[in-house]
């Protein structure tokens, strides 16, 4: 007889907000608030340090604007971007992910258009952008920025880092391969500039869904589905100077064309996992042509990469909720799932793998040697761990089989595999 499995969640109790600080004023209650000064050198490091949202009221440097970082760190902040319980959040976020995409409303105006900035006016420089290690030449944005494909018109966004180099002047990096393939489909349309614009400010559900990279550029884009995670309408507003739309509720927003012809090149690559891998990359250009934003004091939207920040939890959030939908498929009950960040020389901790596992906990899947870095991590400490508390243990060796000695006895895991 086949299992009565429930996929769908509870409702949410009541609407997410549509605005960042809607977002952040509803959630007070596990929001860090900094009223004192702060230096601009500081905040990468007092972010880092946060396990909670927080915010900086009072940046010396920039005092009309603010800041905010680690909206989405652990489950509990996850859940409240969902409008849910920790419990419910991974079956909530797998649920949502299986309707259709709603789409968004496109309005004349909105709270983003207070201020508007043209061409020469629109200096970026003039906005909180943080530097993210001390190598770094130039501020570093790591905002979500959204493209439109030109042959579907469904709107792609992601987190492409974006080095500040002069005030209207960015030098880009695209890692997802989605954004390649809509550069590349500018270029075969003999265009020499591709439409981008970069969104600071909104609720971290937007975020969750930007960093989707699942097959789904046929039927959508990551736009059109922000209003099915948060389970109400998006609206969105045209820009100034492109032929794109906005989130209206957004706090910040940059327009540019990013050049499709020209390559800069870049040293000491910024990233999330601290590599500085590789030593250097060759860069699209980006030339900022307009800047819209709120108003009253402005949130800029920061992600710090580094360990133990949103950079890290972010692109695994909807990779756990597609595994977590096809496990389902597959008749398997999933009560929860998990994955983890690494430390600066990419390795996991065997101690938050101990602390997460609970009662019940089957499985704990873990890779020897990274194929691309070389990273080796702690194998027997996290079998010795997860066996402890009764989980299976599973190792991809495919990569440290030939170059590291392995004795599957001794390392103590279940499951092994090898290629």
């Amino acid at each position: 007889m086949a299992r009565s499995i429930s996929h769908r969640p509870p409702p949410p109790t009541k609407p997410l907000d549509p605005s960042l600080r809607g977002y952040l004023a509803t959630n007070a209650d596990i929001v860090t608030r900094v009223t004192k000064p702060v230096h601009m050198a500081d905040i990468g490091a007092l972010s880092a340090q946060s396990d909670r949202p927080i915010l900086f009221e009072n940046i010396v440097e920039k005092p009309g604007f603010r800041l905010c970082d680690i909206l989405v760190k652990n489950r509990r902040s996850q859940a409240r971007a969902l409008g849910t319980l920790p419990e419910n959040y991974l079956r909530t976020l797998a649920y949502r992910l299986r309707q259709p995409p709603r789409g968004f409303k496109i309005v004349k105006s909105g709270p983003v258009k207070e201020v508007i900035k043209l061409h020469n006016e629109a200096d970026w420089t003039e906005l909180p952008i943080p530097y993210h290690k001390d190598k770094d030449d130039a501020p570093y944005v790591t905002a979500m920025n959204i493209i439109r494909d030109p042959e579907t018109g469904f709107y792609n966004s992601c987190h492409a880092g974006t080095h500040a180099v002069g005030p209207r002047r960015g030098l880009i990096s695209f890692v997802t391969p989605h954004s390649h393939v809509i550069m590349r489909k500018y270029r075969d349309m003999g265009m020499d500039a591709m439409p981008i614009a970069f969104v600071f400010g909104l609720p971290p559900a937007y975020e969750i869904m930007a960093n989707f990279s699942g097959l789904h550029m046929d039927a959508w884009g990551e736009m059109e589905m922000v209003g099915t995670i948060m389970d109400r309408d998006i609206e969105m507003v045209r820009c100034e100077t492109l032929e794109l739309n906005v989130p209206a509720e957004a706090e910040i927003v940059v327009e540019a064309r990013v050049n499709l012809k020209d390559r800069f090149k870049v040293g000491e690559v910024t990233s999330p996992s601290m590599y500085n891998l590789p030593h250097y990359e060759n860069l699209p250009e980006v030339e900022v042509s307009a800047i819209t934003m709120r108003g009253d004091r402005p949130i800029y939207r920061n992600h710090q990469t580094c360990p133990d920040t949103d950079h890290q939890p972010l692109p695994r959030l909807c990779h756990e909720a597609v595994l977590y939908n096809r496990l389902s498929e597959l008749g398997l009950d999933v009560p929860g799932l998990s994955s983890f960040g690494v430390d600066g020389l990419g390795r996991i901790d065997p101690d938050a793998i101990a602390a997460a596992i609970e009662p019940g906990t089957a499985l704990v899947h873990c890779q020897w040697a990274n194929h691309e870095v070389g990273t080796l991590q702690p194998v027997p400490q996290v079998a010795a761990v997860a066996k402890e508390r009764g989980a299976l243990v599973h190792v991809d060796a495919a990569m440290a089989a030939g170059h590291v000695p392995i004795d599957f006895a001794a390392v103590g895991t279940d499951l092994m595999s090898v290629s």
